[in-house]
């Protein structure tokens, strides 16, 4: 299927989600947050892919939302926006629920997410890594929640997703004053996992990572990231309630056979692919 937005190609077990419009920095256009959910829901429902890698092609990875997105809801006049101002205002609410949408579909899908990031990634770009699985960039990268920089409060996930892995007074200072945080500074605070060279390098290390997820249990990765994502909005107890009720009801015995057979006989452990969802887990 052809995109505006995006190229994907599948080899190996890896999908490869490209974001190509290099001469906008990547910025998100209305094609964008429609095709962006419709990937990866086509990803992880079919059988072929284990892993996504997300990248960009050109200098930078995203410029974040493009304001034709919003068009539609700033080009009413004071006179009209006295009289339909409730109205207006629902279908901006309406709006902001939809694209949320089109980042909250990475964490559900069963299918890890990396991201790999070059240049700026800013506004947008924020929200949609903050949704992915694991996070890596160029040492030219940085990171700056833009929203209040032109007067709004970031809504698509940023404010969310963030202060779960990078210290909350952080995120807090990045939200106010709309900084730019280096990408030392985001791995020094947890939000990247590495730092590469160039973008060549950081390809080839997130696509070394991503193989070897791919190699593991399709099943059991599913499940590790189901369980992680509940822990994490769940007390202690009511996770560990959670991965019992997983494991009684997904947990493939075939699978651990497969690993100890592997290790016994030296070689790589062979599993079967996901199984398409809508015919059956």
């Amino acid at each position: 299927m052809t995109y505006t937005c995006f190229e994907v190609e599948t080899t190996n077990h890896l999908a490869h989600v490209r974001m190509v419009r290099p001469e906008r920095a990547n910025s998100m256009i209305p094609e964008f947050w429609q095709e962006l959910p419709e990937i990866i829901d086509q990803l992880s429902a079919g059988g072929d892919a284990r892993v996504i890698v997300l990248s960009a092609e050109g200098r930078h990875f995203c410029s974040g939302m493009d304001l034709s997105v919003f068009a539609g809801n700033n080009n009413v006049s004071n006179q009209e926006q006295a009289k339909h101002g409730s109205r207006q205002r629902a279908g901006f609410r309406s709006t902001a629920l939809q694209l949320q949408r089109t980042f909250s579909c990475m964490e559900e899908s069963r299918l890890p997410i990396l991201s790999a990031i070059q240049g700026a990634c800013i506004g947008g770009g924020i929200d949609m890594v903050s949704a992915t699985d694991l996070r890596y960039a160029t040492n030219d990268a940085f990171f700056c929640i833009q929203e209040i920089n032109i007067g709004m409060t970031a809504d698509v996930g940023t404010l969310q997703r963030m202060p779960r892995f990078v210290p909350e007074g952080v995120v807090r200072e990045l939200a106010y004053t709309g900084r730019n945080m280096s990408a030392a500074e985001a791995k020094e605070r947890g939000f990247v996992n590495e730092i590469y060279g160039d973008q060549d390098e950081m390809l080839e290390a997130v696509f070394e990572i991503a193989g070897e997820i791919a190699s593991k249990s399709p099943m059991a990765i599913w499940g590790t990231k189901r369980t992680l994502n509940y822990g994490r909005d769940h007390s202690v107890a009511d996770g560990l309630e959670y991965i019992a009720t997983w494991n009684a009801a997904m947990f493939d015995t075939d699978d651990m056979a497969e690993a100890f057979r592997a290790s016994t006989e030296n070689r790589d452990a062979e599993f079967p692919d996901h199984r398409p969802l809508g015919k059956g887990l």
